[in-house]
């Protein structure tokens, strides 16, 4: 599997090679906005460069469509464009840079699309861990209210109740909850 995705003309194709992958690089190659899209269709990438205008369409779009497959993107484009185009689509993540681009212009691109990714994944990470936490808070809750309505319990006693039910079985305070939640409510259909 391919970890960058140059979309560009042919004849760009070796130059943007050595500037974002260098030698070792896995780069796939598409001469054309569809055939990176199905590029995209078929596995992830790491990186995207959109070196405009592309035969079938200008790019912009390709762009998009490669950060919302989760791709660092980095779109190149003549200097009177550039800061229009940024301005269209830095909100969207992606970076924009003007032609020529030199070596270590390409270089410093490379770190802070690096820089971008791993922030994004650590605010996934974080947000993944933030909603796996929500639905256990949402699962003792429904359990509490299914024991003060069931069991007559006080708020505190369900919760005390939830809590010796996790310590007895060795199980989370979820997995407790959900055992409750299985016993007193009825499934949906």
């Amino acid at each position: 599997m391919a970890d960058i995705l140059i979309a560009a003309e042919a004849r760009f194709h070796d130059a943007l090679k050595t500037l974002f992958a260098g030698p070792a690089g896995e780069v796939r190659c598409c001469t054309s906005a569809g055939e990176a899209r199905r590029a995209l269709a078929e596995g992830a990438f790491s990186l995207a460069v959109v070196n405009t205008p592309l035969p079938d369409e200008f790019g912009r779009e390709l762009a998009l469509a490669a950060a919302d497959a989760n791709a660092q993107v980095i779109v190149l484009c003549a200097a009177a464009q550039a800061d229009r185009l940024a301005a269209a689509l830095e909100k969207h993540g992606v970076f924009v840079a003007a032609r020529p681009l030199n070596r270590q212009s390409a270089a410093f691109l490379l770190r802070f699309a690096r820089a971008a990714a791993a922030r994004m994944q650590k605010l996934q990470s974080e947000n993944r861990r933030l909603v796996r936490r929500l639905d256990e808070m949402r699962a003792v809750t429904r359990a509490k209210c299914a024991l003060v309505r069931y069991c007559d319990m006080t708020e505190a006693q369900a919760h005390r109740a939830l809590e010796q039910r996790a310590m007895d079985a060795r199980v989370s305070l979820k997995d407790a909850a959900l055992d409750v939640l299985a016993r007193f409510e009825e499934p949906p259909a």
